[in-house]
């Protein structure tokens, strides 16, 4: 099981549907994703809801005036039977410069700009545009 695939799998089907938000189970490593992907402007916020006895995460999801989401893809690279990891030098932008990568480094979850500044490699998670 990948959680990470299902919350990005739930994040681009709601983006899809248009829905104005989505939930998924709460972990911390999702919510350092969701951070960052709110530090980039790709959702405006999220919070943590308690439902039952369970922590979920709630997304909102984020559109333009045109009600086109801003999210217009996102993809998971580095999966459980296969991990994918770059070093400093070998980080290329997403959609040249459109979009972000998402890394976790040994610093903590960054994006791909921010990995290049700290001059640190690590493991892609994913990309998105």
């Amino acid at each position: 099981m990948d959680v990470i695939a299902d919350m990005l799998t739930i994040i681009r089907n709601g983006c899809k549907a248009r829905k104005n938000e989505v939930v998924v189970p709460h972990s911390k490593l999702k919510e350092n994703i969701l951070e960052v992907m709110k530090r980039e402007g790709f959702i405006p916020s999220y919070e943590v809801v308690k439902i039952g006895n369970h922590n979920y995460l709630k997304i909102f999801l984020g559109y333009d005036n045109k009600r086109k989401p801003i999210i217009n893809n996102i993809v998971r690279i580095s999966k459980p039977g296969r991990r994918i990891y770059t070093e400093k030098d070998e980080i290329v932008p997403v959609r040249r410069g459109l979009g972000v990568s998402i890394l976790s480094t040994s610093k903590g979850l960054m994006t791909d700009k921010e990995a290049i500044e700290k001059n640190v490699g690590g493991e892609v998670i994913c990309k998105i545009w």
